[in-house]
């Protein structure tokens, strides 16, 4: 068994590869080197594994790449692959999310502005998911502090007319027609920026993650509140008790294991560092109902840095590895499912997102 490890940063993406054992780690000179890198996916459905990265050039603007060799080389289409209908009158100013679906060569693309992309051929090309843009509620969508980003995507594992998205600021959508119609989901999440407890849609999500061993059980980061859904997505309950704060980026589930969810806490909200300077991953094992917090090989003073939504992942062995990118280039590792931690490197540029897989 190897895993490759992919590090999207400010700067260009960084491959890194390792044995079972995760403990070493091999870098590849850096890929798409001065663009940015918000987005990347690891699509191990196929003959080889294909690598998927969603680029942004200062000088190209954005696009999708793939590499089916680990980098060595990387294809491009002539037309971009992804570009809004005339009639919109928008155009694509970054690729927040590259997801591989539930059906053969299906990628999907969450983007901003706040809109849907679909492939059928593997992220070559993408079709336009009309039904969500035309959802009477876009028009009331407002950019979150990163951008107006549809940054989640998630498919349901046995259904493929079902799925999730979620988008700041807007909240969290779904649809049950294959991307035809959409409907809000956010009963029981609080936006106390809004007015009302707990409005129908508006609400500032971070970043909401699924349990593929239950897929109707959902986790969510708000800006300001960590919840769960054990009924698709269609109530929401606050688990933030037992975490030190309850405003942060990402999400993760575990890939095996009912129940098991990590999170990285922030000091809200202007500060957004972690609390005390000390860098924590918290885990739960119980859907969130009691959280821990795993420290050993992560420094406990002095980290002010912090996680950003995509910037935390699981690959799927057995045991779980567990990985997460700060924005001052450093990328830790865990082979025993947060136990214990180890650097893979250091010194990269903003990390934006991290993608494993078993290869």
């Amino acid at each position: 068994m190897a895993v490759l490890l992919a590090i999207g940063t400010r700067k260009g993406l960084w491959l890194a590869t390792s044995n079972e054992d995760r403990t070493t780690w091999e870098l590849s000179a850096p890929h798409h080197a001065m663009s940015e890198v918000y987005a990347v996916a690891v699509d191990t459905r196929g003959s080889v594994p294909r690598v998927l990265a969603g680029v942004s050039s200062l000088h190209w603007g954005p696009s999708v790449c793939t590499s089916d060799d680990f980098g060595k080389t990387w294809q491009e289409p002539e037309q971009a692959p992804l570009a809004f209908p005339e009639d919109t009158e928008a155009s694509l100013e970054r690729v927040w999310q590259l997801v591989p679906g539930v059906e053969p060569e299906v990628v999907y693309a969450g983007v901003e502005p706040t809109a849907l992309f679909k492939s059928s051929d593997g992220g070559r090309s993408f079709e336009f998911v009309r039904g969500l843009w035309d959802h009477p509620h876009r028009p009331e969508w407002e950019p979150g502090g990163g951008g107006k980003a549809l940054h989640t995507v998630l498919p349901h594992p046995s259904d493929a007319r079902r799925a999730v998205v979620a988008m700041s600021t807007g909240g969290v959508y779904q649809t049950e027609d294959g991307g035809d119609s959409w409907r809000p989901s956010n009963l029981g999440i609080v936006a106390d920026f809004l007015p009302g407890d707990r409005p129908e849609f508006g609400q500032c999500v971070h970043k909401v993650a699924r349990n593929p061993a239950q897929p109707d059980h959902l986790y969510l980061q708000n800006h300001g509140g960590v919840y769960r859904s054990t009924d698709g997505a269609a109530n929401w309950e606050s688990i933030a008790d037992g975490l030190p704060a309850d405003f942060g980026f990402p999400m993760v589930t575990h890939p095996h294991r009912p129940g098991v969810i990590y999170n990285f806490p922030l000091s809200a909200d202007v500060n957004r560092f972690p609390p005390d300077g000390r860098c924590r991953v918290y885990r739960s094992e119980d859907g969130g109902d009691s959280w821990a917090a795993l420290t050993d090989g992560l420094p406990q003073q002095g980290f002010f840095s912090s996680v950003l939504r995509d910037a935390m992942c699981a690959d799927d062995a057995d045991p779980a590895g567990v990985y997460f990118g700060s924005r001052t280039g450093e990328v830790f590792a865990s082979n025993d499912e947060g136990d214990h931690w180890r650097p893979v490197v250091s010194h990269l540029p903003d990390v934006l997102c991290v993608r494993a897989a078993v290869i």
